[in-house]
């Protein structure tokens, strides 16, 4: 698997903190002060089978899981 960025580890670390599920409001809203583009970032990490959502790009309602999250050490 290739390198995450820090944007990824971000992300997958705030859904850690969360029991592996945050609505992709709140995690925007976490994200916000941090960078942009969580769309994005989020799309990436579903190809990656690291989150999964509903859909190809999160809608504000959509819930992300995180779906590997033994594999990245807090």
């Amino acid at each position: 698997m290739s390198e995450l960025t820090d944007e990824e580890k971000f992300i997958i670390e705030k859904l850690k903190e969360n029991a592996g599920k945050l609505n992709y409001k709140d995690l925007q809203t976490l994200c916000q002060e941090k960078f942009e583009g969580v769309r994005l970032i989020l799309k990436k990490l579903k190809e990656k089978t690291i989150v999964d959502y509903e859909g190809m790009i999160p809608g504000f309602s959509a819930e992300i899981i995180l779906l590997r999250e033994k594999q990245f050490p807090s």
